[in-house]
């Protein structure tokens, strides 16, 4: 089986594309990804940007945005496994985030629903 890795703020970092193809190792793959998010996102992004091991790691190899990422920054701060297990949720960062990605907000909605009703 699988294992889904979820980001801080609700991305399903396990099928995102940079995470597959920089796990795969697979350099075409990861052009196509970075071409894809310069003409959606940023027309700077290259190659080196989209290589990610996924937002929960601790190492350098994360997309060019992570590191600034004021949701992931938050949550690595609290300590929180994700912003779903935070006493603060849903705050105005994740409200901004949710703007733009609300498919984040029910992934996260169903992790603090199971989160709280083990009492953990």
């Amino acid at each position: 089986m699988e294992t889904k890795i979820i980001a801080y703020c609700g991305i399903t970092c396990s099928s995102c594309d940079a995470y597959l193809a920089t796990q795969s190792g697979d350099s075409e793959a990861l052009e196509k990804v970075a071409a894809a998010w310069r003409e959606a996102y940023d027309p700077n992004i290259t190659v080196a940007s989209v290589i990610c091991d996924g937002c929960l790691v601790d190492t350098d190899r994360v997309c060019s945005n992570c590191p600034v990422c004021p949701v992931r920054l938050c949550a690595k701060e609290r300590g929180v496994a994700s912003c779903a297990h935070c006493d603060d949720y849903v705050c105005e960062h994740l409200e901004r985030h949710f703007s733009f990605a609300p498919e984040m907000r029910k992934v996260l909605d169903a992790i603090r629903e199971a989160y709280l009703g083990t009492g953990v």
